[in-house]
């Protein structure tokens, strides 16, 4: 199983990584709010993940880093 951590300090939710994500598990949480004032990306769902790195490939803020 793999995972995927995103880092809210850098991530500016641009959306990328989910137009990226093979799964269609990584989604912006519009529950919070990153302290630069922008909705940070998030895996729905963990067990779904395949470790192929598209989310981390695509990030122009090197913010995802996936754990295998």
């Amino acid at each position: 199983m793999a995972l995927i951590t995103v880092d809210d300090g850098f991530c500016k939710g641009c959306g990328l990584c989910v137009d990226a994500c093979s799964a269609h598990i990584v989604e912006l949480d519009s529950s919070r709010i990153t302290p630069k004032g922008y909705h940070p990306a998030h895996c729905i769902d963990e067990e779904k993940c395949t470790g192929c790195a598209s989310c981390s490939l695509m990030c122009p803020d090197v913010a995802i880093t996936v754990w295998r």
